[in-house]
Protein backbone atom coordinates (compact mmCIF):
# COMPACT_ATOMS: atom_id res chain seq x y z
CA UNK A 1 0.00 0.00 0.00
CA UNK A 2 2.90 2.55 0.77
CA UNK A 3 4.59 1.68 -2.50
CA UNK A 4 0.62 2.88 -4.35
CA UNK A 5 0.82 5.84 -2.11
CA UNK A 6 4.42 6.96 -3.59
CA UNK A 7 3.57 6.04 -7.26
CA UNK A 8 0.24 7.77 -6.49
CA UNK A 9 1.94 10.64 -5.81
CA UNK A 10 4.83 10.40 -7.91
CA UNK A 11 2.25 10.27 -11.33
CA UNK A 12 -0.30 12.35 -9.75
CA UNK A 13 2.03 15.24 -9.41
CA UNK A 14 1.66 15.86 -13.25
CA UNK A 15 -1.82 16.67 -12.25
CA UNK A 16 -0.51 18.45 -9.00
CA UNK A 17 1.56 20.67 -11.12
CA UNK A 18 -1.24 22.25 -12.85
CA UNK A 19 -2.95 22.65 -9.92
CA UNK A 20 -0.40 23.64 -7.56
CA UNK A 21 2.60 24.86 -10.37
CA UNK A 22 1.31 28.77 -10.08
CA UNK A 23 2.38 28.49 -6.25
CA UNK A 24 5.55 26.87 -6.54
CA UNK A 25 6.74 29.16 -9.36
CA UNK A 26 5.75 32.01 -7.11
CA UNK A 27 8.06 30.99 -4.59
CA UNK A 28 9.84 34.05 -3.11
CA UNK A 29 12.98 31.63 -2.89
CA UNK A 30 16.35 33.62 -2.57
CA UNK A 31 17.79 33.01 -6.43
CA UNK A 32 20.93 34.93 -5.44
CA UNK A 33 21.73 31.92 -3.13
CA UNK A 34 21.53 28.04 -3.91
CA UNK A 35 22.02 26.83 -0.39
CA UNK A 36 18.80 29.04 0.63
CA UNK A 37 16.84 28.61 -2.29
CA UNK A 38 17.56 24.23 -1.66
CA UNK A 39 16.45 24.45 2.20
CA UNK A 40 13.52 27.18 1.38
CA UNK A 41 11.86 24.37 -0.91
CA UNK A 42 13.10 21.65 1.55
CA UNK A 43 11.01 23.53 3.95
CA UNK A 44 7.66 24.24 1.99
CA UNK A 45 7.85 20.71 0.65
CA UNK A 46 7.72 19.74 4.63
CA UNK A 47 5.07 22.28 5.09
CA UNK A 48 3.15 20.28 2.61
CA UNK A 49 3.71 16.78 4.09
CA UNK A 50 2.69 17.82 7.64
CA UNK A 51 -0.60 19.08 6.00
CA UNK A 52 -0.68 15.07 4.11
CA UNK A 53 0.09 13.51 7.87
CA UNK A 54 -2.45 15.81 9.54
CA UNK A 55 -4.86 14.81 7.21
CA UNK A 56 -3.97 11.03 6.79
CA UNK A 57 -4.19 10.94 11.08
CA UNK A 58 -7.87 12.35 11.01
CA UNK A 59 -9.35 10.23 8.19
CA UNK A 60 -7.69 7.55 9.43
CA UNK A 61 -8.70 7.93 12.99
CA UNK A 62 -12.15 7.87 11.14
CA UNK A 63 -11.38 4.78 9.27
CA UNK A 64 -10.06 3.37 12.66
CA UNK A 65 -13.72 3.77 13.94
CA UNK A 66 -15.39 1.99 11.23
CA UNK A 67 -12.84 -1.13 11.48
CA UNK A 68 -13.78 -1.20 15.04
CA UNK A 69 -17.81 -1.20 13.99
CA UNK A 70 -16.90 -4.24 11.90
CA UNK A 71 -16.72 -2.64 8.67
CA UNK A 72 -13.21 -3.48 7.79
CA UNK A 73 -13.91 -5.62 4.53
CA UNK A 74 -16.65 -3.45 3.50
CA UNK A 75 -15.28 0.02 3.79
CA UNK A 76 -12.29 -1.65 1.49
CA UNK A 77 -14.31 -2.57 -0.97
CA UNK A 78 -16.96 0.57 -0.58
CA UNK A 79 -13.62 3.02 -1.07
CA UNK A 80 -12.20 0.51 -4.18
CA UNK A 81 -15.44 0.93 -5.96
CA UNK A 82 -15.84 4.74 -5.55
CA UNK A 83 -12.10 5.48 -6.52
CA UNK A 84 -13.28 3.44 -9.91
CA UNK A 85 -16.34 5.01 -10.35
CA UNK A 86 -14.09 8.54 -10.15
CA UNK A 87 -12.68 7.40 -13.23
CA UNK A 88 -14.85 6.15 -15.20
CA UNK A 89 -17.62 8.47 -14.42
CA UNK A 90 -17.18 11.59 -16.90
CA UNK A 91 -15.33 14.30 -16.13
CA UNK A 92 -18.81 16.99 -16.97
CA UNK A 93 -21.18 14.61 -14.94
CA UNK A 94 -18.38 14.62 -11.96
CA UNK A 95 -18.05 18.55 -12.46
CA UNK A 96 -22.10 19.32 -12.09
CA UNK A 97 -20.93 17.51 -7.98
CA UNK A 98 -18.61 20.25 -6.52
CA UNK A 99 -17.73 18.32 -3.51
CA UNK A 100 -15.38 21.33 -2.41
CA UNK A 101 -18.65 23.91 -2.72
CA UNK A 102 -19.19 23.17 0.93
CA UNK A 103 -16.08 25.17 2.07
CA UNK A 104 -15.48 27.47 -0.03
CA UNK A 105 -15.48 29.95 2.50
CA UNK A 106 -12.13 27.87 4.18
CA UNK A 107 -10.63 27.81 0.68
CA UNK A 108 -10.68 31.44 0.28
CA UNK A 109 -9.45 31.97 3.28
CA UNK A 110 -6.15 29.76 2.80
CA UNK A 111 -5.84 31.60 -0.82
CA UNK A 112 -6.02 34.73 1.08
CA UNK A 113 -3.07 33.25 3.93
CA UNK A 114 -1.21 32.36 1.06
CA UNK A 115 -1.55 35.54 -0.68
CA UNK A 116 0.12 37.51 2.25
CA UNK A 117 2.77 34.55 2.99
CA UNK A 118 3.83 34.69 -0.68
CA UNK A 119 4.76 38.17 0.62
CA UNK A 120 7.79 38.01 2.75
CA UNK A 121 10.65 35.66 2.88
CA UNK A 122 11.59 34.28 6.15
CA UNK A 123 12.27 30.49 6.74
CA UNK A 124 8.43 29.91 8.91
CA UNK A 125 7.47 31.70 5.33
CA UNK A 126 8.10 28.67 3.13
CA UNK A 127 6.54 26.05 6.32
CA UNK A 128 3.27 27.76 6.04
CA UNK A 129 2.96 28.47 2.27
CA UNK A 130 3.32 24.17 2.14
CA UNK A 131 1.44 23.81 4.85
CA UNK A 132 -1.29 25.96 3.46
CA UNK A 133 -0.38 24.53 -0.04
CA UNK A 134 -1.64 20.94 1.10
CA UNK A 135 -4.85 22.18 2.07
CA UNK A 136 -5.83 23.31 -1.53
CA UNK A 137 -8.36 21.28 -3.47
CA UNK A 138 -6.82 18.60 -5.09
CA UNK A 139 -8.21 15.45 -6.95
CA UNK A 140 -5.09 13.16 -6.58
CA UNK A 141 -5.22 14.21 -2.84
CA UNK A 142 -8.98 12.86 -2.18
CA UNK A 143 -7.77 9.92 -3.33
CA UNK A 144 -4.87 9.72 -1.41
CA UNK A 145 -7.50 10.59 1.61
CA UNK A 146 -9.78 7.91 0.47
CA UNK A 147 -6.80 5.36 0.79
CA UNK A 148 -6.14 6.76 4.40
CA UNK A 149 -9.51 5.94 5.55
CA UNK A 150 -9.19 2.69 4.65
CA UNK A 151 -5.79 1.81 6.01
CA UNK A 152 -7.41 1.39 9.37
CA UNK A 153 -5.70 3.36 11.96
CA UNK A 154 -4.17 6.47 12.65
CA UNK A 155 -1.11 5.85 12.26
CA UNK A 156 -1.30 4.15 8.74
CA UNK A 157 -3.51 6.87 7.34
CA UNK A 158 -0.45 9.23 8.14
CA UNK A 159 2.12 7.42 7.38
CA UNK A 160 0.03 6.31 3.46
CA UNK A 161 -0.46 10.56 2.91
CA UNK A 162 3.14 11.34 4.04
CA UNK A 163 4.52 8.90 1.73
CA UNK A 164 2.36 10.21 -1.19
CA UNK A 165 3.23 13.83 -0.15
CA UNK A 166 7.17 12.08 -0.81
CA UNK A 167 5.98 11.26 -4.25
CA UNK A 168 5.05 14.36 -5.57
CA UNK A 169 8.46 16.39 -4.04
CA UNK A 170 10.38 14.61 -7.17
CA UNK A 171 8.03 16.81 -9.83
CA UNK A 172 7.02 19.60 -7.93
CA UNK A 173 10.68 20.85 -6.73
CA UNK A 174 11.39 20.37 -11.15
CA UNK A 175 8.44 22.80 -11.62
CA UNK A 176 10.82 25.33 -9.24
CA UNK A 177 13.60 24.81 -10.80
CA UNK A 178 12.93 24.11 -14.44
CA UNK A 179 8.73 24.41 -15.39
CA UNK A 180 9.45 24.29 -19.06
CA UNK A 181 10.71 20.58 -18.36
CA UNK A 182 6.78 19.60 -17.59
CA UNK A 183 5.58 20.66 -21.27
CA UNK A 184 5.26 18.74 -23.88
CA UNK A 185 4.08 15.09 -24.80
CA UNK A 186 5.72 13.52 -22.05
CA UNK A 187 3.37 15.41 -19.50
CA UNK A 188 0.25 14.19 -21.41
CA UNK A 189 1.51 10.54 -21.84
CA UNK A 190 1.78 10.40 -17.63
CA UNK A 191 -1.10 12.30 -17.11
CA UNK A 192 -2.88 9.66 -19.20
CA UNK A 193 -1.71 6.41 -17.19
CA UNK A 194 -2.54 8.27 -13.77
CA UNK A 195 -6.43 7.39 -14.23
CA UNK A 196 -5.13 3.47 -15.03
CA UNK A 197 -3.37 3.48 -12.17
CA UNK A 198 -6.28 4.78 -9.67
CA UNK A 199 -8.39 2.19 -11.14
CA UNK A 200 -5.38 -0.49 -10.02
CA UNK A 201 -5.26 1.13 -6.89
CA UNK A 202 -9.22 1.03 -6.56
CA UNK A 203 -8.67 -3.11 -7.64
CA UNK A 204 -6.17 -3.47 -4.23
CA UNK A 205 -8.47 -2.33 -1.82
CA UNK A 206 -11.60 -4.49 -3.27
CA UNK A 207 -9.39 -7.25 -3.24
CA UNK A 208 -7.89 -6.57 0.49
CA UNK A 209 -12.10 -6.24 0.95
CA UNK A 210 -12.96 -9.42 -0.18
CA UNK A 211 -10.88 -11.11 2.28
CA UNK A 212 -9.10 -13.97 0.13
CA UNK A 213 -6.79 -15.59 2.35
CA UNK A 214 -3.53 -14.19 0.50
CA UNK A 215 -0.89 -12.91 2.68
CA UNK A 216 -0.27 -9.38 2.44
CA UNK A 217 -2.47 -8.36 -0.56
CA UNK A 218 -5.93 -9.98 1.03
CA UNK A 219 -5.43 -11.43 4.49
CA UNK A 220 -8.71 -13.54 5.70
CA UNK A 221 -10.78 -11.52 8.18
CA UNK A 222 -9.65 -11.86 11.82
CA UNK A 223 -12.55 -13.84 12.67
CA UNK A 224 -12.29 -16.24 10.01
CA UNK A 225 -8.98 -16.84 11.13
CA UNK A 226 -9.84 -17.19 14.90
CA UNK A 227 -12.37 -19.67 14.16
CA UNK A 228 -9.98 -21.70 11.98
CA UNK A 229 -7.66 -22.16 15.26
CA UNK A 230 -10.52 -22.78 17.36
CA UNK A 231 -12.03 -25.50 15.01
CA UNK A 232 -8.36 -27.02 15.07
CA UNK A 233 -8.63 -27.49 18.66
Amino acid sequence: MLISAFLLGLLGSFHCVGMCGPIAFMLPVDRSSQINKVSQIAIYHIGRLLTYSVLGLVFGLIGKGLYLFGFQQQLSIAIGIIMILIVIIPQKTLSKYNFSKPIYGLISNVKSWLGKAMKRKSLDTFLTIGFLNGFLPCGLVYMAVFAAIGSGSALNGSLYMAVFGLGTIPLMTTAIYLSNVLKGTTRQRIQKIIPVFVVLIGLLFIVRGLGLGIPYLSPAPILDTVSSGIDCH
